[in-house]
């Protein structure tokens, strides 16, 4: 049975993390469009302004590593969603253990003793398919969990931060969280751009050489910025509930993403052997030039450590949640969409 939750009357106040991030901004959007108020945690408020004009959000300048110098918002809050994380850069090339620890593991921690100091009972995790595991080609469900000490570094981080969630938990019988676990996330609002979102660009300019190795649970943010609140409203305390979305490999995904651009995506396939040698190659080039590394050595070990690992079992967030989830074709057209509305990338139609 779920967790009942007593809906006041008056607006509900929620603070969200990670709020100009893709899944973020798209929870700040929902959670608006449910009459909720929103106070949005930003690393810079000027970003989150440009992204929530015209909205009735309250922006928090702050930053995961620095909780004191936001706590003192948390204070009125109902329920704290958890969406910041750090992630993209721990795929660059090198190791950021101490950047991940920092922020993933500590950071949650810090979170959850400074919303409990100021009188939050209610917290949302967003956790990661990263901490699932199962072999290859099987259906995988929220009970099959991974070993922290046979994965890459970012893995490990949220296996340790959902860990903290569930410690607290267990110290404090009066608070109340659950965890939400998405798979790669695509659709509009991608200001970072995500990987996911960089992908769709680069199949949009011709950019990508050929079809990449691998398989992914595509799922829109906007389907899991539902399922945060649909854990929240139904789920049960401590639980775990998958919005990962379907199956994919990138073979499935490319054509997809060329109808949504009008562009031909590329065919060829790219063999294993060949990403790690062109991951090597970035990371040399990358010690030499300075430039961001596009592809590195970390995120080829994951393409093949995870491939056709990643069918998941949505029947407990379907029964508990009522979670849906809507086509990818939709989900792209919508990416595509704000791509272009944003001068990401050019809107073919209107070309002479």
């Amino acid at each position: 049975m779920a967790d009942d939750f007593d809906n006041r009357q008056g607006r509900r106040l929620a603070f969200v993390t990670g709020a100009t991030g893709l899944l973020g901004n798209n929870l700040v959007r929902e959670l608006l469009a449910d009459g909720w108020q929103v106070r949005a945690l930003a690393r810079s408020p000027d970003k989150a302004r440009r992204q929530f004009a015209g909205l009735d959000v309250e922006i928090v300048h702050g930053d995961m590593l620095n909780l004191a110098g936001f706590s003192s918002a948390l204070a009125g809050v109902d329920v704290v969603f958890h969406t910041a994380a750090f992630f993209r850069d721990s795929y660059k090339g090198g190791r950021h253990w101490r950047e991940l620890h920092a922020a993933n593991v500590e950071g949650t921690r810090n979170l959850l003793e400074a919303a409990y100091a100021a009188g939050v009972r209610r917290f949302v995790q967003t956790s990661s398919v990263a901490v699932l595991y199962g072999p290859r080609g099987t259906l995988i469900d929220e009970t099959m969990l991974r070993d922290e000490r046979d994965t890459d570094d970012y893995y490990r981080s949220k296996i340790l931060s959902d860990r903290e969630v569930l410690a607290f938990l267990g110290a404090h019988p009066d608070f109340w969280a659950a965890l939400v676990l998405p798979g790669w996330m695509h659709g509009p609002g991608d200001s970072g751009p995500t990987a996911a979102g960089q992908t769709v660009i680069d199949v949009a300019m011709k950019r990508l050489p050929g079809v990449p190795p691998g398989s992914f649970s595509v799922v829109d943010a906007r389907d899991v910025a539902r399922a945060m609140i649909l854990a929240h409203e139904k789920g049960r305390r401590g639980e775990r509930y998958l919005a990962a979305g379907r199956h994919m490999t990138m073979a499935d995904l490319l054509p997809l993403i060329g109808e949504a651009t009008g562009v031909v995506a590329p065919r060829r396939q790219i063999p294993l052997w060949l990403l790690h040698v062109v991951a090597a190659g970035y990371e040399a080039l990358a010690r030499v030039t300075g430039r961001p590394v596009l592809l590195s050595r970390a995120m080829a070990r994951t393409v093949a450590r995870e491939d056709d690992r990643s069918r998941y079992d949505h029947a407990k967030s379907e029964a508990e949640l009522g979670l849906r989830f809507r086509p990818v074709a939709e989900t792209l057209r919508d990416e595509v969409a704000w791509f272009r509305a944003n001068g990401v990338i050019a809107d073919r139609s209107s070309r002479g």
